[in-house]
């Protein structure tokens, strides 16, 4: 019914717009099942206890985390596109390891996430979308190389805010 309704609304013929929807889905499937395995990866992780290993072993490498943390979030989100992805499959993680180590749980998964949308700008999933978008198609090489330098900097940056949130200004994360 909802369909019927909207296509009266657009002025398109009940035949246009379910050969529109059949796009659409056609278009997405692939970005949807990449996104529910990321998720059921994530759920596995957390359930088996995968998570709380990870996190315990990247803790090891001591306060030297504390800048490992955004590349953390940099590398899940450059590879599956996603920062919600990204914050679902190391997220606990971070949080596990920054328990270990006595410093800000709050700080870490922000740091997580943050360093997830400094991934964003490489992930291949967002610069095919973009070149795309703007007529560059085939170019993608030329922008990853250009923003690549961009993406790491700012990452280490994030690092050093980081650092400094967690030992000079501690009283700004909240509690």
């Amino acid at each position: 019914m909802t369909a019927i309704i909207t296509a009266f609304l657009v002025r398109i013929s009940h035949g246009q717009f379910f050969r529109c929807v059949g796009t659409t889905i056609s278009q997405i499937w692939v970005a949807v099942v990449t996104v529910m395995l990321i998720i059921s990866l994530a759920y596995l992780m957390n359930f088996w206890g995968m998570a709380y290993t990870l996190g315990e072993g990247v803790a090891s490498t001591g306060h030297f985390f504390i800048l490992l943390s955004p590349f953390l979030g940099w590398i899940a989100v450059m590879l599956s596109g996603s920062d919600t992805s990204g914050n679902a499959l190391f997220g606990n993680l971070q949080v596990v390891a920054a328990r270990q180590l006595n410093l800000s749980p709050v700080l870490i998964a922000a740091t997580n996430s943050s360093g997830g949308v400094m991934g964003k700008m490489i992930s291949p999933q967002n610069i095919v979308t973009g070149v795309s978008t703007v007529g560059m198609t085939g170019q993608e090489g030329k922008v990853f190389a250009r923003t690549f330098v961009h993406s790491v900097v700012l990452t280490l940056l994030l690092g050093i805010l980081v650092i400094v949130q967690q030992y000079l200004i501690p009283w700004i994360i909240p509690g």
